[in-house]
């Protein structure tokens, strides 16, 4: 399932409000022009702010996202009636083929297992037309950005048209090796109603990254920086390569659950 920040309608209405910058979205829109890709798969589409960008700019786009309360966002935004939105996964898509297929905002992060990582990788690459690439950001282990991922660092404040003041923060709860498990809390002063939504998220070494990548039939093309977090985090260029058909059948084992990276205050920075 997917976490409470996207799933539950009450904070899927705020999320744009409380993670209102999005200049981490400029690299990727700047790949798409760089790679002249005319059709994109944007997994993890989220509240639809990407995948309506590109829309806006005459490029086709499937938008996928297993919480229907974010879709539900994403389709009342300028654009939106030009993107194909899926419910569900990218480890069991429909048939399609896209030039280039995206993950933003770290979602590449939410993958758990070994297994569901790879369910997606096999999925998104039999969407991929030959040559075809694959792009996504995962933060630098090493900078451990967690440590400040707690109220201190975290604690905002946000004025939202017809809803009032939200106050939000997010704080780490367990570091279990790769694991970094964590809660967000947002109070709405209007009524005084909290919640609150649990993530956990894998921080993989860029070694396993790039052997997964291999296994599952992409090449790495290149390793950049994040030009807005310069150092603590790794954006992938990959192509999809080989003609082994084994790597096109649909995933066998599709994801057992899929929860949504942090996005707002310290977790995404």
């Amino acid at each position: 399932m997917p976490d409470a920040q996207f799933a539950e309608s009450r904070l899927a209405e705020i999320y744009d409000w409380v993670d209102s910058d999005r200049s981490d979205l400029d690299v990727y829109a700047a790949m798409v022009a760089e790679f002249g890709a005319r059709s994109v798969l944007d997994v993890g589409c989220g509240t639809g702010t990407f995948a309506c960008l590109l829309a806006e700019r005459g490029v086709g786009v499937v938008g996928v996202d297993p919480a229907a309360a974010s879709l539900e966002v994403a389709r009342r935004k300028s654009g939106a009636d030009r993107v194909r939105w899926l419910h569900g996964d990218a480890a069991t898509l429909p048939p399609m083929r896209v030039d280039l297929a995206t993950m933003t905002g770290n979602v590449a992060q939410v993958f758990l297992t070994d297994d569901d990582w790879a369910a997606t990788l096999r999925g998104v690459r039999a969407a991929l037309a030959p040559d075809g690439r694959l792009v996504f950001e995962t933060r630098v282990p090493e900078r451990q950005a967690w440590r400040e991922w707690n109220p201190r660092h975290s604690r905002s404040r946000t004025h939202i048209p017809g809803i009032g003041a939200v106050d939000t923060w997010v704080e780490t709860t367990e570091v279990s090796g790769s694991l970094v498990s964590f809660q967000g809390t947002y109070v709405f002063e209007t009524d005084g109603s909290v919640h609150t939504s649990r993530s956990t998220l894998r921080f993989r070494s860029r070694e396993e990254v790039e052997e997964s990548l291999a296994a599952s039939g992409f090449a790495v093309e290149e390793i950049r920086d994040a030009p807005d977090r310069p150092g603590r985090e790794y954006v992938f260029v990959t192509r999809r390569v080989g003609r082994d058909a084994s790597w096109d059948q649909p995933p066998s084992s599709p994801r057992r659950g899929w929860v949504s990276p942090p996005r707002s205050g310290a977790p995404r920075r």
